[in-house]
Protein backbone atom coordinates (compact mmCIF):
# COMPACT_ATOMS: atom_id res chain seq x y z
CA UNK A 1 0.00 0.00 0.00
CA UNK A 2 1.53 3.58 -1.07
CA UNK A 3 0.70 6.33 1.34
CA UNK A 4 0.11 9.68 -0.48
CA UNK A 5 -0.68 11.93 2.25
CA UNK A 6 -0.90 11.73 6.20
CA UNK A 7 -1.95 15.03 7.62
CA UNK A 8 0.06 13.97 10.93
CA UNK A 9 3.37 14.49 8.37
CA UNK A 10 2.27 17.93 8.13
CA UNK A 11 1.25 19.20 11.60
CA UNK A 12 3.95 17.22 12.67
CA UNK A 13 6.62 19.56 11.18
CA UNK A 14 7.01 22.99 10.96
CA UNK A 15 3.04 23.80 11.17
CA UNK A 16 1.39 26.94 12.09
CA UNK A 17 1.06 27.39 16.17
CA UNK A 18 -1.85 28.91 15.67
CA UNK A 19 -3.94 26.40 13.58
CA UNK A 20 -5.74 23.20 14.72
CA UNK A 21 -4.02 19.67 13.63
CA UNK A 22 -7.63 19.62 11.02
CA UNK A 23 -6.09 21.94 8.69
CA UNK A 24 -3.02 19.71 8.10
CA UNK A 25 -5.62 17.86 6.07
CA UNK A 26 -7.57 20.55 3.79
CA UNK A 27 -5.74 20.11 1.20
CA UNK A 28 -5.36 16.25 1.14
CA UNK A 29 -9.30 16.37 1.55
CA UNK A 30 -10.09 18.47 -1.16
CA UNK A 31 -8.53 15.71 -3.80
CA UNK A 32 -10.26 13.11 -1.89
CA UNK A 33 -13.66 14.98 -2.34
CA UNK A 34 -12.70 15.51 -6.09
CA UNK A 35 -12.15 11.32 -5.93
CA UNK A 36 -15.22 10.32 -3.98
CA UNK A 37 -17.21 13.04 -6.44
CA UNK A 38 -15.90 11.03 -9.37
CA UNK A 39 -16.59 7.50 -7.92
CA UNK A 40 -12.53 6.70 -7.96
CA UNK A 41 -12.95 5.39 -4.28
CA UNK A 42 -12.11 1.76 -3.85
CA UNK A 43 -14.73 -0.55 -3.28
CA UNK A 44 -13.94 -1.34 0.08
CA UNK A 45 -13.49 2.49 1.35
CA UNK A 46 -17.12 2.66 -0.70
CA UNK A 47 -18.69 -0.93 1.25
CA UNK A 48 -17.08 0.41 4.60
CA UNK A 49 -17.92 3.57 4.74
CA UNK A 50 -21.08 4.32 2.46
CA UNK A 51 -22.65 6.66 4.56
CA UNK A 52 -19.73 9.43 4.76
CA UNK A 53 -19.30 8.76 1.55
CA UNK A 54 -22.94 9.85 0.60
CA UNK A 55 -22.33 12.79 3.69
CA UNK A 56 -19.52 14.03 1.25
CA UNK A 57 -21.80 13.78 -2.02
CA UNK A 58 -24.17 15.81 -0.19
CA UNK A 59 -21.82 18.67 0.82
CA UNK A 60 -22.69 17.77 4.90
CA UNK A 61 -19.09 16.46 5.37
CA UNK A 62 -15.52 18.32 4.09
CA UNK A 63 -13.23 15.79 2.56
CA UNK A 64 -10.92 17.11 5.37
CA UNK A 65 -13.37 15.74 8.24
CA UNK A 66 -13.77 12.69 6.16
CA UNK A 67 -10.16 12.06 6.58
CA UNK A 68 -9.66 13.04 9.72
CA UNK A 69 -12.82 10.95 10.94
CA UNK A 70 -12.93 7.75 8.63
CA UNK A 71 -8.99 7.50 6.96
CA UNK A 72 -7.56 8.20 10.69
CA UNK A 73 -5.71 11.27 8.70
CA UNK A 74 -4.04 9.37 5.90
CA UNK A 75 -4.85 9.25 2.22
CA UNK A 76 -3.99 5.84 0.66
CA UNK A 77 -3.76 3.57 -2.09
CA UNK A 78 -5.91 1.51 -0.26
CA UNK A 79 -8.64 4.65 -0.70
CA UNK A 80 -9.33 4.19 -4.51
CA UNK A 81 -9.61 2.04 -7.10
CA UNK A 82 -7.22 1.29 -10.15
CA UNK A 83 -8.00 5.07 -12.17
CA UNK A 84 -8.26 6.70 -8.95
CA UNK A 85 -4.68 5.52 -8.02
CA UNK A 86 -3.23 5.81 -11.74
CA UNK A 87 -4.15 9.80 -11.28
CA UNK A 88 -3.28 10.20 -7.63
CA UNK A 89 0.49 8.53 -8.72
CA UNK A 90 0.74 10.91 -11.23
CA UNK A 91 -0.54 14.18 -10.17
CA UNK A 92 -1.00 14.25 -6.48
CA UNK A 93 2.62 13.30 -5.72
CA UNK A 94 5.28 15.76 -6.39
CA UNK A 95 8.10 15.05 -9.26
CA UNK A 96 6.41 12.87 -11.44
CA UNK A 97 6.61 12.83 -15.41
CA UNK A 98 3.14 13.90 -15.53
CA UNK A 99 3.60 16.83 -12.79
CA UNK A 100 6.28 18.01 -14.57
CA UNK A 101 4.96 18.88 -17.82
CA UNK A 102 1.54 19.82 -16.06
CA UNK A 103 1.92 20.42 -12.82
CA UNK A 104 1.80 18.85 -9.02
CA UNK A 105 -1.51 18.87 -7.17
CA UNK A 106 0.17 20.72 -4.39
CA UNK A 107 0.84 23.50 -6.68
CA UNK A 108 -1.94 23.49 -8.23
CA UNK A 109 -3.64 23.93 -4.80
CA UNK A 110 -1.23 26.76 -4.13
CA UNK A 111 -1.26 28.84 -7.39
CA UNK A 112 -5.50 28.73 -7.36
CA UNK A 113 -5.41 29.50 -3.29
CA UNK A 114 -3.10 32.28 -3.74
CA UNK A 115 -4.79 33.33 -6.23
CA UNK A 116 -7.88 34.00 -4.57
CA UNK A 117 -6.31 35.63 -2.20
CA UNK A 118 -5.04 38.18 -4.47
CA UNK A 119 -8.03 38.61 -6.02
CA UNK A 120 -9.58 39.63 -2.51
CA UNK A 121 -6.44 42.20 -1.56
CA UNK A 122 -5.25 39.51 1.38
CA UNK A 123 -2.65 36.94 1.79
CA UNK A 124 -2.29 33.45 3.25
CA UNK A 125 -0.63 33.13 5.80
CA UNK A 126 0.76 29.42 4.66
CA UNK A 127 -0.53 26.79 2.86
CA UNK A 128 -2.34 25.30 5.85
CA UNK A 129 -4.33 28.53 6.27
CA UNK A 130 -7.01 27.57 3.45
CA UNK A 131 -10.18 26.98 4.90
CA UNK A 132 -11.53 23.47 4.82
CA UNK A 133 -15.02 24.64 2.78
CA UNK A 134 -16.84 23.43 -0.31
CA UNK A 135 -16.03 26.98 -1.81
CA UNK A 136 -13.03 26.34 -1.32
CA UNK A 137 -13.73 23.15 -2.89
CA UNK A 138 -15.13 24.91 -5.87
CA UNK A 139 -12.87 26.41 -6.57
CA UNK A 140 -9.60 23.93 -7.32
CA UNK A 141 -12.42 21.65 -8.60
CA UNK A 142 -12.08 22.68 -12.17
CA UNK A 143 -8.32 22.59 -11.41
CA UNK A 144 -8.43 19.19 -10.86
CA UNK A 145 -11.13 18.24 -13.23
CA UNK A 146 -8.66 19.65 -16.27
CA UNK A 147 -5.87 18.11 -14.59
CA UNK A 148 -7.72 14.63 -15.35
CA UNK A 149 -8.35 15.25 -18.14
CA UNK A 150 -4.97 15.96 -19.75
CA UNK A 151 -3.79 13.13 -18.05
CA UNK A 152 -5.90 10.60 -19.67
CA UNK A 153 -4.50 11.73 -22.44
CA UNK A 154 -0.83 11.85 -21.13
CA UNK A 155 -1.45 8.47 -19.76
CA UNK A 156 -3.44 7.05 -22.86
CA UNK A 157 -6.19 6.08 -20.41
Amino acid sequence: MAKYDDASWHYGGEYPENLPDENAATHIGMFLTWCIHNNLISEELSEDSQDELQSVKRREMTGGEFLMDVCDEKFSSHDLNDLGNGFAKAYYNDDTAFGKKFNSFADDYSETFDRKAEENDFEYESFYHVEDTFENYDLIKPQIDQRFEEWKEFSGV
